[in-house]
């Protein structure tokens, strides 16, 4: 008790120091970064589970291309699970002379049992939520449906043979899924009246859904009996196991979060190792009393220790209360991309944040803290006598073991984090020998320079190794404030590319081959931008290297559903724009009987360049060898394909065409007319689905700005932090000029020079380091494409030359602003 009180009152004798000040401001924004994006990620997902169930309407559906036996419906009723079925197929509706492709989905009285269904009596009346579908005799439609066959609410709807009252404009549905190949409108009808449509027949295209919904137990158990049941054409999806993802955009935008976190304890824990090094330098003496007094080494150490362990809570605590302000903004900027219900913050957050804030605090404080311990007593008559430096394997082995877990929580890939973390090691020690040698090289430009900066410049080769640590920790500050910065920005631009403002917001589907110029005519002649046609044939993998696919996909593989499924194949000369052959080559003129298969469904199905694959299309098999493997951006809206097929593989198989274009909403009017030339043409409009995108991608822009700020907030404070550490010297030196008769803005001048010139130095190196790192963090984290940016690579080193000798020059201020007499007073 009596050495816990001691540490307080030196903890509070210290607490005017400015080193203090700057540790827990930098440890403040180090817990308030990571404990925000743990807050953050943790309600996001806890919500998501929550919210799976009225993704799905249920919490766990099955889904089947054939009723399913009674037996099934039985077993999840002996669970206590209730159940709802629909019926989902498409229709062609005939109404005024106008016939339109439709979705039609039938659902039972009791759907859905999670969600609810939004509805309106017309087009611009308020929404109503109601929680089951239509009655016996009722449709609900989409208001596509009223424009395209000219009804109104009120009509009747004619569904195959039975006419049903159109008696509400549906807007939503929990569980509408599907490609964007099968984004027709909406017609939902009871389940009761489907028979007497006699729509389906034996071999209509139709899919069944079984949706189940009780306890996580019950849901679980029928999971695992039902699993081994299932036919190679049913699948089943539930909240626990196999809830919906997030798309990419909300993917690449957390791995940004998460990896700007490490940034930023990167920064703050380099800011922390240079405040702790002053502070042990400013307690030497006092340790060497103590020693004096009678305490031993780790009674010395015990007693720093607990004022740090004090600090460490205490800002943890502070740095906690700012995270989870800063994920309330987080989560407000994002309010209309989330569900209506967040998941309230855990407790678990915020420990996980004092727990981050103590370990970040010893990680990069613990090395210069040790050197007090050693100290020796004959330091009070000796005041020259500096207890030995920490191992270099304490010092480094501490902070890169804890980059090392933080790097692996974010990139679950060990060899990976090791690479990366390799690699920044490597680059430190050849960034280290460089410095030296620019620094010893520095002294003979001397002899060529007038007197301000030889003195200037006598400085940076003076303090050569003190020199070396203040520039790689500028270096690093400047590294992670350049990848925050630019990562942002690519990332920012990399969406804007994928949805430019004439992105393509329409899809022409079955487009016959004899109509194809005609349309592109047309349309070219309104003054419309098409995308390129490609021809669509339907076929199935069936083999690879003549052996059943099925033999190779397990039921649990990801590669399942595509063998089980019509795949839309097409053929090509050129390879797509948006397409980046990653294996094998695409020669200018292919052979005839060559394929190439799109990336991760070439890994899932474990086929290789060289591969034999065979489909079936109607009644006939083609062979085709995989030439190449494509990495296809799916986030643009145009036209693109698993398989893509060489000229004259199966051009002679039935095909029609598929397009995409962008039509202006001052052109809408534009699509009746086409589908009056062009009758058997589906025309899939994707505005709102491209809205939502766009405010998706605003939102997450203006969320991520969150994390650049604490960047650069924890970047100034290593500015001020290193000058802080070579301040006392630098004093003494600013003293003895001034005693012998320098002016003051000689000094000043000597000052902004060195400092000016470290942080050039510092500039240049943190620019090279940066192009590799971003490269490496771009091919392998964030898949995005890496181009050098010459802009930044040449303001960066002005603005830190700028930066660092202001902050120097800010730094040493005391020294012109009194008088030597009163400066050596004060210290």
């Amino acid at each position: 008790m009596n050495r816990l009180l001691l540490a307080l009152r030196f903890l509070h004798r210290d607490s005017r120091s400015g080193e203090l000040t700057l540790l827990m401001f930098a440890l403040i924004i180090a817990v308030g970064s990571s404990t925000a994006i743990s807050l953050f990620a943790n309600r996001i997902n806890r919500t998501m589970n929550f919210q799976a169930a009225e993704f799905l309407a249920a919490d766990l559906v099955l889904t089947s291309p054939d009723f399913i036996t009674h037996d099934i419906l039985a077993k999840a009723e002996s669970l206590g699970l209730k159940h709802s079925q629909g019926t989902d197929f498409s229709s062609v509706l005939m109404e005024n002379d106008e016939f339109l492709l439709a979705a039609v989905k039938a659902v039972s009285a009791n759907y859905p049992l999670h969600g609810y269904l939004k509805i309106r009596q017309d087009s611009y009346a308020q929404e109503q939520t109601v929680y089951h579908g239509p009655y016996i005799g009722e449709a609900w439609v989409e208001a596509r449906i009223l424009s395209a066959l000219q009804l109104k609410l009120g009509d009747f709807l004619r569904v195959g043979e039975k006419s049903l009252l159109i008696a509400q404009i549906l807007t939503y549905e929990p569980d509408k899924q599907g490609d964007l190949y099968s984004l027709s409108p909406r017609v939902m009808i009871n389940a009761g009246d489907l028979a007497e449509t006699r729509v389906l027949q034996p071999g209509s295209h139709v899919h069944h859904f079984y949706q189940f919904a009780g306890d996580e137990a019950g849901i679980l158990k029928f999971k695992r009996w039902l699993k081994p049941q299932l036919g190679v054409s049913q699948r089943i999806m539930d909240v626990y196991e196999d809830r919906p993802k997030l798309g990419s955009a909300l993917e690449k935008a957390e791995r940004y979060l998460g990896l700007s976190s490490i940034v930023v304890i990167l920064i703050s824990g380099v800011a922390i190792a240079m405040a702790t090094r002053r502070y042990s330098e400013r307690h030497f003496n006092s340790s060497a009393i103590l020693r004096c007094l009678g305490y031993k080494q780790n009674d010395v150490l015990q007693l720093f220790l607990w004022q740090f362990a004090f600090i460490g809570l205490c800002a943890s605590s502070i740095g906690c209360l700012v995270g989870w302000v800063t994920q309330e903004f987080l989560l407000h900027t994002l309010r209309e991309l989330l569900p209506a219900k967040i998941a309230a913050p855990s407790l678990l957050a915020f420990l996980f944040g004092i727990i981050m804030g103590v370990v970040v605090l010893f990680g990069f404080a613990l090395p210069p803290l040790l050197r007090l311990k050693q100290v020796s007593p004959l330091r009070i008559l000796r005041r020259d006598l500096v207890p030995l430096p920490s191992s270099a394997w304490l010092v480094y082995g501490l902070a890169i073991t804890l980059l090392l877990v933080l790097i692996t929580q974010y990139t679950e890939d060990m060899q990976m984090t090791l690479i990366i973390i390799g690699a920044c090691a490597l680059s430190l020690l050849i960034i280290a020998g460089l410095v030296y040698l620019i620094l010893s090289t520095s002294r003979y430009l001397l002899a060529y320079v007038n007197l301000t900066w030889r003195f200037g410049l006598q400085g940076l080769s003076k303090n050569k190794h003190t020199n070396i640590v203040q520039i790689l920790a500028f270096s690093m500050t400047l590294l992670a404030i350049i990848l925050s910065f630019t990562v942002r920005s690519d990332l920012i631009n990399d969406w804007q590319k994928q949805l430019a403002d004439d992105a393509p917001n329409h899809f022409a589907l079955n487009v016959f081959a004899d109509q194809k110029d005609g349309l592109e005519l047309e349309l070219k002649q309104q003054g419309v931008k098409v995308s390129k046609f490609y021809p669509v044939v339907r076929g199935r993998l069936v083999e690879i290297n003549s052996q059943p696919v099925q033999q190779i996909v397990t039921k649990d593989s990801t590669g399942e559903r595509a063998i089980h499924r019509d795949l839309s194949l097409t053929w090509s000369q050129a390879v797509a724009k948006d397409n980046r052959i990653v294996a094998g080559q695409w020669p200018e003129k292919r052979k005839p009987g060559l394929v190439s298969i799109e990336q991760k469904l070439a890994e899932n199905l474990k086929v290789n360049i060289g591969d034999t694959l065979t489909f079936s299309i109607g009644s006939q098999q083609v062979k085709a060898e995989v030439d190449s493997i494509r990495k296809v951006d799916w986030d643009t809206m145009k036209p693109n394909f698993y398989m893509m097929f060489s000229p004259g593989s199966i051009d002679q198989f039935a095909h029609t065409y598929i397009t995409s274009f962008y039509l202006s909403a001052s052109k809408k009017d534009l699509l009746n007319q086409l589908l009056k030339h062009y009758p058997a043409m589906t025309v899939l409009d994707v505005d709102l689905l491209l809205q939502q995108i766009n405010r998706i991608l605003s939102q997450l822009t203006a969320a991520i700005n969150y994390l650049l700020y604490f960047a650069l907030a924890a970047g100034f404070l290593v500015l001020f932090a290193a000058v802080q550490t070579t301040l006392d010297s630098r004093i003494y030196t600013g003293v003895l000029m001034r005693t012998l008769g320098a002016k003051r803005s000689f000094f000043q001048k000597i000052q902004w020079i060195e400092f000016s010139a470290l942080g050039l130095i510092a500039g240049i190196l943190a620019v090279l380091m940066s192009q590799l790192v971003i490269y490496a963090l771009y091919y392998w984290v964030l898949k995005l494409d890496f181009t050098i940016n010459l802009t930044l690579c040449l303001t960066v080193p002005v603005a830190s030359a700028l930066l660092i000798g202001l902050a120097g020059f800010w730094g040493t201020r005391s020294v012109v602003n009194q008088s030597p007499m009163q400066v050596l007073r004060e210290l």
